[in-house]
C-alpha cells in the first residue's frame, strides 16, 4: 500500500473492536466496512479528497481524546456508511445498508437478515446433540435456549437505551460494555469474540476436511467403479454408522459391500485420508487466501451460506419422506433399539445452542435499519421463532429417520452428513455446496480475526506481513491440529459455544440491565433473582461441557 493510501486507515478500521482515537460511529463489532474488502488495486487508492477527510476525522480524534463524546466530528466530516457486513458465529457474513441516507427495509427483510445471520454450520450438529439429550429432553432443551437467548438478545437491543444524558445512537453493545466496566468490559469482549470466531475457524477446518476426503472419495469410487465399503442399512437411500462396534445384533441382515484391496486402492487410501493428510493438504489452498489485504473477492460469495442451509431443509425433507420414522418408545420393556426421551449428557446440547442461537453481537446493527423501529421487539421474536422451528425441523427429522434396526440412533455422528454414504448423489451435492461456501467464508472469519487483534495490539489491520502471517500459522494450526486429533464438530461448538455464551449471552447482558436499574433507584429483589439466575445458568453451562 502507498503512503497516499495510510491516512485513510483510521477511518476504515471499522473492524477493530474498539478504537479510542475515532468516533464511536466508526467502532462497531464483527462488522466490516466495503473499504475494508475492496482490492488494493489502483482504482481503490485513496483519492486527495478522501485524504483530506481522513485528516479531518483524525484532528478531531486528537480534540475528544479518549472519552470526550461533545466533541465528536461533525456530520458533515464523516462520509456516509456504506454497506457493512455482520457476522455472527459459525453463519455468514451478511450485507446490510449503512448510514444515514441508506433505505431502511421491512419487517420481513429484518426478520429473515437475522435468521441469514443466525443460521450456520451448528444446524449439523444439532440431531447429534438431541441424541445426547434424549428426544423429549431435547426438543424442550431448544425451546428453553431459544426463549432464554432472545430475552438476552432483547436486554442487549435495549442496553444502549438506559444510558442517560449521551447520544448512543451509533453504539454497538461493546461501547455499552465499555461505558459500564470500563477497560474490562472492552478486553473482555475482545478476548470472547476472538473465542467464538477461532471457534468458528477450527470448525470450518474440521468440516472443510470431512468434505473434501468425502468428496475426492466419491470421484475415485465413480472413476475406478469401486463399491463403497459402508457399514449401514439395505436400501437404495442408506444410512451408514461410522462406529460398526455400536451394531448391538450380528445377526441381523446387514448389507456389507465388497472392497477391492488391490494396491492401487492402498495407495489411494493412504494418500488421502481424513485425519492424516487432508487436515495437511487445505493448508496449501488455504494459508495463502489468509494472508491477503483484502477480503473482498471472498466476502461475494456469503450468499452462499442462505443456498446451502435451503439445501440442507430440503435434503432432509427428501431423506425423511424416502426413509420414514422409526422411533421406538418402551417405556416399561426398553428393547435394544429404543429412543431415550432423558439422557444426563444434556449440556452438551445447551451448549451447541449457546452459539446457535447468538447473534448478540450484532443485533444493534441489523435492527437499526429496520423501517418500523416500533417492531424491532416483535421481529426480533419472530426471527428466533423462524430459527427455533429451523433446528427443530432438521433435527427431529433426521433423529426420527435415522433407522433403529439394524442401526443404533447412537450411530449419529456430530456431522450428520456423515451419516449418509459418500456414494450417495444428494448428499455429494451437499458436502460440494458446503465446502465451496466455508472455503470463501473461512478468509473472511481470518480477516475478522486479524482486525480485531492486530488492531488492539498495533493499532493497523496489516501490521506488516511477518507479523499477519505468524497469526495466520497460530489458526491454521489449530484447526489442523483438531482435524487431525479431534474432529468432533459437536464438542468444538458446545466449548466455543458455552464460553463466549457465558460473557456475551448470560453474563454481561445480564450485568448491565441490573446496574442501569440500580442507578435509577429501579432495581427490585424479583429482577436481581432472575438476572442473577442467568448468570448462574451461564456458568452451570460452561462447566457442564468439562462434566459431559
Amino acid at each position: 500500500m502507498d503512503e497516499d493510501s495510510k491516512p485513510l486507515l483510521g477511518l476504515a478500521h471499522t473492524g477493530e473492536y474498539y478504537t479510542d482515537s475515532l468516533d464511536s460511529k466508526l467502532r462497531r463489532p464483527f462488522h466490516v466496512e466495503p473499504r475494508n474488502i475492496v482490492d488494493d488495486d489502483v482504482q481503490e487508492r485513496v483519492s486527495a479528497a478522501a485524504s483530506v477527510l481522513s485528516s479531518r476525522v483524525n484532528y478531531y480524534g486528537r480534540l475528544t481524546g479518549s472519552s470526550d463524546r461533545m466533541l465528536v466530528p461533525p456530520d458533515h466530516v464523516i462520509l456516509a456508511h456504506e454497506d457493512i457486513y455482520i457476522y455472527s458465529p459459525l453463519g455468514t457474513a451478511f450485507k446490510v445498508q449503512g448510514g444515514e441516507s441508506a433505505a431502511k427495509n421491512p419487517s420481513i427483510i429484518t426478520i429473515f437478515a437475522i435468521w441469514n445471520t443466525m443460521m450456520g454450520t451448528s444446524i449439523l450438529s444439532i440431531p447429534w446433540g438431541i441424541k445426547q439429550s434424549g428426544f423429549t429432553l431435547g426438543i424442550i432443551i431448544i425451546v428453553l435456549m431459544g426463549l432464554l437467548t432472545l430475552y438476552c438478545c432483547y436486554r442487549v437491543l435495549k442496553s444502549t437505551k438506559s444510558i442517560p444524558y449521551v447520544d448512543t445512537s451509533d453504539w454497538e453493545f461493546p461501547d455499552v460494555c465499555k461505558y459500564y466496566f470500563g477497560a474490562f468490559g472492552k478486553w473482555s469482549s475482545l478476548i470472547f469474540s476472538l473465542v467464538s470466531l477461532i471457534g468458528a475457524m477450527v470448525v470450518y477446518w474440521v468440516l472443510m476436511s470431512n468434505f473434501l476426503f468425502n468428496t475426492g472419495k466419491f470421484i475415485y469410487n465413480y472413476v475406478h467403479n469401486v463399491s463403497a465399503s459402508d457399514f449401514g442399512t439395505n436400501g437404495t437411500d442408506r444410512v451408514v454408522c461410522p462406529y460398526p462396534d455400536l451394531y448391538p445384533d450380528k445377526n441381523r441382515s446387514v448389507l456389507f459391500y465388497v472392497t477391492d484391496n488391490s494396491t492401487g486402492h492402498d495407495v489411494f487410501d493412504r494418500w488421502w485420508s481424513k485425519t492424516n493428510t487432508i487436515p495437511f493438504y487445505l493448508i496449501i489452498l488455504l494459508l495463502p487466501l489468509l494472508n491477503f489485504r483484502s477480503a473482498s473477492f471472498f466476502a461475494r460469495f456469503t450468499f452462499l451460506g442462505t443456498i446451502s442451509v435451503l439445501y440442507l431443509i430440503v435434503l432432509v425433507t427428501f431423506k425423511a419422506a424416502r426413509l420414514g420414522f422409526h422411533l421406538e418408545f418402551h417405556w416399561f420393556e426398553p428393547s435394544t433399539f429404543y429412543v431415550p426421551e432423558f439422557r444426563s449428557l444434556f449440556p452438551q446440547l445447551s451448549g451447541v445452542l449457546t452459539l446457535a442461537f447468538f447473534i448478540h453481537n450484532c443485533i444493534i446493527t441489523l435492527m437499526k435499519n429496520n423501517r418500523h423501529q416500533e417492531n424491532n421487539v416483535r421481529d426480533l421474536s419472530l426471527a428466533y421463532l423462524l430459527v427455533g422451528l429451523t433446528y427443530l425441523y432438521v433435527g427431529v427429522l433426521i433423529f426420527a429417520v435415522f433407522p433403529s434396526p439394524p442401526l443404533s440412533k447412537e450411530c449419529i455422528e456430530p456431522n450428520f452428513l456423515d451419516n449418509f454414504p459418500s456414494s450417495d448423489i444428494l448428499v455429494f451435492v451437499a458436502r460440494m455446496f458446503l465446502l465451496f461456501q466455508m472455503t470463501t467464508v473461512y478468509p473472511l472469519l481470518g480477516y475478522l480475526v486479524r482486525v480485531q487483534l492486530m488492531g488492539q495490539i498495533f493499532g493497523d489491520h496489516y501490521p506488516g506481513f511477518l507479523r499477519v502471517f505468524a497469526l495466520n500459522i497460530l489458526v491454521v494450526g489449530a484447526g489442523v491440529l483438531m482435524a487431525r486429533f479431534y474432529p468432533n464438530i459437536g464438542s468444538i461448538i458446545r466449548y466455543s459455544g458455552a464460553m463466549c455464551g457465558l460473557a456475551l449471552v448470560f453474563v454481561l447482558p445480564s450485568l448491565v440491565h441490573m446496574i442501569a436499574l440500580k442507578r435509577r433507584g429501579e432495581l427490585r429483589w424479583p429482577s436481581a433473582v432472575f438476572h442473577g439466575f442467568l448468570i448462574l445458568l451461564g456458568v452451570a453451562n460452561l462447566l457442564g461441557q468439562f462434566f459431559m
